[in-house]
């Protein structure tokens, strides 16, 4: 998939579903490419990190990780294209940014972090 070098991929939180019907991810499918029933990576200039599940039920912090971690191993194989990281499971999920934050801590220097999460991890706030 190519990415245009003047936007950056829309990185949001998604449900594995991939109904993107509000917040980031909404926002996501109407201006970025999300495409609706893809709850997961890669799409047009949008990147879904699940923070719920098929049924729209929050998931726990384990296996959010498990999508950063899927995620970040992505933007690695991309150095050259740009990833705008939204406050993921900080909105509707409902976690903080003390409890994600520390989940982008070793991100590569092509993510561009929310200040929520940068300011998380330039206090060294210990995941709670």
């Amino acid at each position: 998939m190519s990415s245009s070098s003047t936007v950056p991929v829309f990185v949001f939180g998604s449900n594995l579903a991939g109904r993107h019907g509000k917040g980031a991810a909404l926002w996501a499918r109407q201006h970025r490419g999300a495409i609706y029933g893809q709850g997961v990576g890669r799409q047009g200039d949008a990147y879904g990190i699940p923070t719920k599940d098929h049924r729209l039920r929050v998931l726990p912090l384990h296996l959010i990780q498990n999508h950063v971690t899927e995620f970040l191993d992505y933007a690695r194989q991309w150095p050259d294209t740009a990833f705008e990281l939204t406050p993921i499971g900080c909105g509707l999920a409902g976690y903080r940014p003390e409890q994600i934050a520390p989940m982008f801590a070793d991100a590569p220097a092509n993510v561009r972090l929310p200040e929520a999460f940068s300011t998380v991890l330039a206090a060294g706030s210990p995941a709670t």
